[in-house]
Parts: structure tokens; sequence; C-alpha cells
């Protein structure tokens, strides 16, 4: 393991050529700069320093072990920050599930927010869909989950809490067949048209839809924001958050159809494990009390406008 000085000795050599001018800029006896890059060739057993030309250079092995060394040394500061934010009660990372039907730019100014705490815990950020975003709370994924729609399971340690609640609507092509249907309209005409949904990300289920009857064909696309497309451009029906295709309605590019069978509201759910909650974790569970917060991430943002 290389030390501070042996790394510095490197450098210094790499940087002026010369060993002296080294022990100038390290502020030692040329004897003694000399002495310790010997020591340091011996260590290795290996050539560092090419002394046959005037400027004195590193062999490709000592340029190795420059490259190598600086990002130990890297690794080591990095490692050393991490151990001391661990021990003041901030986690070394934390990571954060949000529903794909959230927009992500929603939540940028907590980000914002949290940043300037200078706390150096790093945040991942990941989306999931329906049940895929409790179950990587439960198969320990992720630290937190925002926006889950489907009610709390039963998980070991558990706590949640509500975050609103979600409008749907209807929506359909003006070229689509059931923009001319007549209202309101029943499952039985549903099933004769292809509904789009975002698929499930469960990974130990087969998932499950919303607004699906049996033996309705299904274009499956992997997010909500391709759902809107899909619905707008005809190929195929199903519920969207109502907040997020505002304009699309007022300008006629979608439908609301008015149906026999209405969505009830989706409630907004965040949830964590309490077994551990380290600062990072209490200050957004914190930040995703406040009611502006929530607000957010029930309007949301209309990408259309």
């Amino acid at each position: 393991m290389l030390s501070s000085d042996d790394f510095a000795l490197l450098d210094a050599i790499r940087e002026t050529g010369s060993l002296s001018r080294a022990a100038v800029r390290l502020g030692k006896a040329p004897a003694s700069v000399s002495y310790a890059s010997r020591q340091l060739e011996e260590r290795f057993d290996a050539l560092l320093f090419d002394r046959r030309r005037y400027r004195l250079q590193l062999t490709p092995a000592g340029e190795l072990l420059v490259q190598e060394a600086a990002r130990l040394m890297q690794d080591v500061t990095r490692l050393t920050q991490r151990v001391q934010q661990v021990a003041n009660g901030w986690e070394s990372r934390l990571r954060i599930v949000t529903d794909e039907l959230l927009e992500f730019e929603t939540l940028l100014p907590a980000i914002q927010e949290f940043d300037a705490l200078d706390s150096g815990v790093p945040l991942r950020f990941t989306h999931e869909v329906l049940k895929g975003v409790w179950e990587a709370l439960q198969d320990g994924r992720t630290d937190l989950v925002v926006g889950a729609t489907n009610e709390p399971p039963a998980i070991t340690g558990l706590r949640w809490m509500q975050r609103g609640q979600m409008d749907w609507v209807f929506a359909v092509s003006p070229k689509h067949p059931l923009a001319k249907a007549d209202e309101p309209i029943n499952r039985a005409t549903i099933v004769q048209h292809r509904a789009v949904v975002v698929a499930d990300s469960s990974r130990s289920s087969e998932g499950r839809t919303y607004g699906v009857s049996g033996g309705q064909s299904v274009l499956a696309v992997p997010t909500m924001h391709a759902k809107i497309l899909a619905q707008r451009d005809g190929l195929g029906v199903g519920w969207l958050p109502r907040h997020r295709v505002t304009s699309l309605l007022k300008n006629g590019q979608l439908l609301e159809k008015h149906m026999a069978d209405p969505r009830e509201p989706n409630i907004l759910y965040v949830g964590w494990r309490g077994e551990d909650e380290g600062r990072a974790l209490k200050w957004w569970l914190e930040k995703l009390k406040q009611p502006y917060i929530a607000t957010r991430l029930v309007n949301g943002t209309d990408r259309f406008a």
C-alpha cells in the first residue's frame, strides 16, 4: 500500500523531471529523495524511474503506479468521507422508487433542497409500476417508495402515509371508433377495442392492470407518457391521469368519455421500513409531509400544455 508520502514523491518526480527539483518541491534533501525513490523500486521489485536521460522520467511501470495510486487515494478519501458521513447518522446512499405515473419533475425542487444540506448522501431514483412499487421495498431494492397506488401490503416493519389522491379520465382519440359511441359506455363495448396499459413491473407475480376486461386485447407500453401518446394517436383506449392530459382534452386531441363504471380515484402512498431511519430518510419523510409537496405529486405537470 502506498503512503501519501510515496504518492507525493512519484507525483513530484513526474512533474519536475529531476530528483533535485522534486526535493525542492517536497522540501527535502536530494539524497533523501533519491533514497526514497530506490526504496520504492525495491518494494515493488520494478524499475519505476528512467535515469538514462537528462530529464528523469517515469517508466511505463512507474506511470501505471502513479495512475493507480491516484485512483486508490481518491477511493480512500471517498471511503473516509462515507465513514464519517455514516458515523454522523447519514446513510451511505438513499434509494427512492416512484410510481411511474408520477412525473419526476415534481420532485426536482425537493432534490435541490436536499443537495443544499451537503450531506454527501447520493440519491438513486428509479421507477416501478403498480405492484412493482411495493415489491421493490419488500425485496430490499429501495429505502423509500413515493406515489404507490395500491394499498400497502403486509411487509415487515412497513410504515406508510397517504399523500392525496389521483383522478382519472377515460379518454380516446377523436379518430377512434369509441369517439362517437353513445354514453355512458359499458364494458361490453369497451372489450371490443384494444386497451393501452403501462406494463406492471412486478418481478414475482404476473402483475395487474386497471380497466382491462377479460378477453380484451392489450397494448402494453413502458411509461404513462407512452400510454398517453398511444391513446392520443388512436392506438387504443384506457384511463389516464386527468392532470396529465388536461391540455389534450382542451384542444381536442383527446376526448373524455363517460363510463357506466367510473374509476375511483387512487390514493397515493409513501412507504418505508421503520427499523432504521437515517437522517436522509427522515429528511425526505418530513419533506413529503408538507402540503405543497403532496399537491405537486397529485397535480404534477402537463407536458402537452
